[in-house]
């Protein structure tokens, strides 16, 4: 396999969110993650926009592996065993490489709109956590005899991108409190279960996903009231607007109640929600 060639540090930070979605290569994808975030915190980049350093990517960048399939199409997954057990990590090393694109075009794509400074620290912070939480994914696999890529995967997730890529308050209804929100009441049974079966190296990567998820979804409740605010609207029901929408699923019960309130996602925007499951 030839050398990938490292893709010298953008001019601006709507450049560098572009580049790290574009790139198909998942280690430049990281490096570039922590390059740009670097720069960004040490003042060292402007914004930009997308007019002067071009559109976000329709479709992020991917290898040619994994192959993938239609959610429906997916096999089982279970922790049991050591084939259940790398098939989950493989399902999270995926879920984590699009949050990477899904963050980092979060912040290149809405550059047009009007939005204090530490709006763009907070969401460089999260592009800088998913690709830690990546590449702590993909050594895991590593450590198992595996790579990234071995196991087909979903295709599902950027479809949430492109529904709403139009309105910065439905990206942020959508992935990070409705998706991200999610891994909070999934993750702690799985960090159990992990422990459980002996396995604490998968249960630690587990612990620090879960850690960071509330720090996004707290960012994303923090973001989200202030659109809000700015419009002169309700959030609660504003939020139940974007969801029925955009998102094509059900919110499922149980919830994790306690860490979600925690992040500023109190009961009142997702319980209503909840009759989406019949």
């Amino acid at each position: 396999m030839s050398e990938v060639k490292e893709t010298p540090l953008p001019a601006s930070l709507v450049a560098g969110a572009r580049a790290i979605v574009a790139t198909p290569d998942t280690s430049e994808k990281v490096r570039l993650a922590y390059a740009v975030s670097k720069a960004w915190f040490k003042r060292d980049l402007a914004l930009g926009s997308p007019s002067k350093d071009g559109p976000m990517p329709d479709r992020p960048g991917r290898p040619e592996k994994p192959v993938l399939l239609a959610p429906r199409d997916m096999p089982k997954r279970s922790l049991s065993g050591k084939a259940g057990r790398l098939a989950l990590i493989h399902s999270l090393a995926h879920i984590e490489l699009n949050a990477v694109d899904l963050t980092w075009d979060l912040i290149g794509r809405f550059a047009h709109v009007r939005l204090p400074r530490s709006y763009y620290d907070d969401w460089v912070r999260v592009g800088l956590e998913e690709a830690k939480h990546f590449s702590m994914l993909e050594d895991r696999l590593a450590r198992l005899d595996t790579a990234y890529g071995d196991m087909p995967a979903h295709d599902g997730l950027w479809q949430a991108a492109q529904d709403t890529g139009h309105d910065l308050a439905a990206r942020l209804a959508i992935i990070p409190l409705v998706l991200e929100a999610r891994g909070l009441d999934i993750t702690p049974p799985m960090i159990e279960k992990a422990r459980n079966l002996g396995d604490e190296e998968t249960a630690k990567c587990l612990d620090v996903i879960y850690r960071d998820e509330k720090h996004h979804v707290a960012f994303g409740a923090k973001w989200f009231r202030f659109l809000c605010d700015r419009q002169g609207i309700r959030p609660e029901p504003a939020f139940h607007t974007y969801v029925r929408t955009h998102f094509r699923g059900a919110l499922k019960p149980p919830f994790n109640d306690r860490a979600r309130s925690e992040a500023g996602l109190t009961p009142g925007f997702y319980k209503p929600l909840a009759r989406l499951t019949g």
